[in-house]
């Protein structure tokens, strides 16, 4: 890939972002060739931090119990949901409020029961939590700044993956596009990438 063609797409799509009442994400479209999507090994299930932020925090909610509870707590997640208050979200209207809000993790003890509780809803967005293991901390914060680039539905040969915000500098949104690029080589290999373009949310895609 060449940086200097990114960088210049980049600058082209944030030059043309005109003036809107939001703050508009800008996202890397990744077109592929000769990989068929619907075989389960080639399916994309990647969590990827993004280096230099996504220009607005995840809000991050955490099942966990006892210790692990307590330090995801500590460590600043907004919500810490125990065993005994996940069967609140066979509800639809939460679960949907927790897919669309959180970014989520889960004690792996717990994975079960999130699963049997509300899987079905959360796989169908991609939203599965990601088993909490390691230092609490630092998979808190990383959650924050991650994205999640998962393979559902009927998936066509395109790949989109947020990689900021329009108010970022141009540098950020590069280094975090690599990342991704990076991310997506572990199962895409450099020679079925077709083509790149950058888009922000209401502008129209700029050419690698």
């Amino acid at each position: 890939m060449d940086r200097k063609k990114l960088e210049e797409a980049v600058k082209k799509a944030l030059e043309d972002k005109g003036k809107r009442k939001f703050k508009q994400s800008v996202e890397l479209i990744i077109n592929t060739r000769g990989i068929d999507f619907t075989k389960p090994e080639n399916r994309l299930n990647l969590n990827i931090v993004l280096p230099r932020g996504r220009g607005k925090q995840l809000k991050v909610a955490v099942f966990a119990d006892g210790e692990v509870a307590d330090k995801a707590k500590k460590a600043g997640a907004d919500l810490v949901i125990t065993s005994d208050k996940i069967e609140e979200y066979k509800d639809k209207g939460k679960v949907k409020e927790l897919a669309k809000k959180y970014a989520l993790l889960a004690e792996p003890k717990l994975m079960g029961l999130v699963a049997k509780t509300c899987g079905q809803y959360l796989g169908r967005k991609g939203k599965l939590p990601r088993p909490l293991v390691g230092n609490v901390e630092s998979m808190v914060k990383s959650a924050r700044d991650s994205i999640r680039i998962v393979s559902k539905g009927k998936y066509l040969p395109t790949i989109h993956a947020l990689i900021g915000s329009e108010d970022m500098e141009a540098s950020a949104l590069v280094e975090n596009a690599e990342a991704v690029l990076e991310g997506i080589k572990s199962k895409v290999p450099e020679r079925n990438i077709k083509s790149l373009y950058v888009k922000l949310t209401m502008g129209k895609p700029v050419k690698v």
